[in-house]
């Protein structure tokens, strides 16, 4: 791990920890990306061969998704590769952006096919189809359903283990692409047994709207990440555990902020020590409070801006035997997060 510190004009140190690149993870991103295309072009040619079998708009609903799914993996695979590239002039912060990039690319495809399948299926209700073989059909899809959800389930464990955001999409909405193949299967079998031919077009204007619904929810957390919307379920996590480790020495932390680029976690924070502290001893205290989120809590990123105490912190300062206390501590202030990510000290 390297670790930097500077010291700005106003005599605030900003302290950086910046990881390096695993190959090594890189590398697995990349195989099992690869390993999901080349899955997917075998289950599209599986499913287009079903819909031709059976002439069915039901089939048809996840043969035309599974174009989706080749293409978001063909994108997702260019995604990690730029992801990776190391900082440069251009790009500060890295390329890990890219990603809810990708994200934002496979959600948007996927509401299209959805609205396209809700329109060829309201079509047919004028102008029914003549549907055959659905059992055969059935059988297809139902194969193609369980290779697709036994992979999903193990992007998604690998997205959050890397981890990648654009894995972890992949694998949900293979996950998705399982529910709707499910429920592809009981369809048809109910299509097959009650002879109804209508619901075939039913059954794809409801399946369409799920697909819809999917695609919403992809597109939003992409916008999310793309717009630095809080992550406040990490935020509390380290919050809570600052507050559990903390030492006499942190009067406060405030103006708390974690943003995600990729894979790449970012937190910055306000730090307030005694004002008397040399800066081998700010520096001392800056580094354990990195060292403790990086090794017990997630990995990291840190910028710490470290603040000097005032009189009025020490009403809540455990600072022992302070040289330049003005009053007695009066009060226990919890760190929530509620608290640390609010621009000020905990007196203001």
């Amino acid at each position: 791990m390297k670790l930097k510190g500077t010291i700005n004009s106003d005599s605030h140190l900003i302290f950086i920890n910046l990881p390096p690149i695993n190959n090594a993870v890189l590398k697995q991103q990349k195989k099992i990306i690869l390993i999901s295309l080349i899955t997917g072009i075998v289950l599209m040619l599986a499913k287009f061969a079903a819909y031709i079998l059976t002439n069915s708009n039901f089939v048809l609903t996840d043969a035309a998704e599974s174009i989706v799914n080749v293409i978001a993996s063909s994108f997702a695979f260019f995604s990690i590769y730029l992801a990776a590239l190391p900082r440069d002039e251009n790009h500060p912060y890295g390329h890990g952006k890219i990603e809810y990039f990708s994200v934002f690319i496979e959600g948007a495809l996927i509401f299209v096919a959805g609205l396209v399948i809700i329109m060829k299926a309201v079509y047919s209700v004028f102008h029914p189809n003549i549907i055959h073989d659905l059992l055969i059909g059935a059988g297809i899809i139902g194969v193609t359903g369980v290779i697709n959800g036994a992979l999903g389930y193990y992007m998604i464990s690998k997205g959050k283990s890397l981890p990648s955001i654009t894995i972890e999409a992949d694998g949900r909405h293979l996950i998705t692409d399982m529910v709707t193949s499910g429920g592809l299967v009981l369809g048809l079998l109910l299509i097959q047994f009650t002879k109804i031919l209508l619901l075939d077009s039913i059954l794809s204007i409801l399946v369409g709207a799920y697909i819809i619904f999917t695609g919403y929810k992809l597109v939003r957390k992409s916008v999310a990440g793309l717009m630095d919307e809080t992550d406040f379920e990490v935020v509390d996590n380290v919050v809570k555990f600052l507050n559990d480790k903390r030492r006499d020495e942190w009067i406060d932390v405030h103006n708390f902020r974690a943003q995600k680029y990729g894979n790449e976690l970012h937190i910055d924070c306000h730090l307030t020590l005694p004002y008397y502290f040399d800066l081998n001893r700010v520096h001392e205290e800056v580094s354990l409070v990195d060292k403790l989120i990086n090794n017990g809590v997630t990995k990291t990123e840190l910028f710490i801006h470290a603040d000097p105490c005032l009189p009025n912190c020490c009403h809540y300062c455990n600072m022992p035997n302070c040289p330049v206390r003005v009053e007695p501590k009066t009060e226990d202030i919890v760190w929530t997060m509620d608290r640390v990510i609010r621009n000020k000290k905990h007196f203001e």
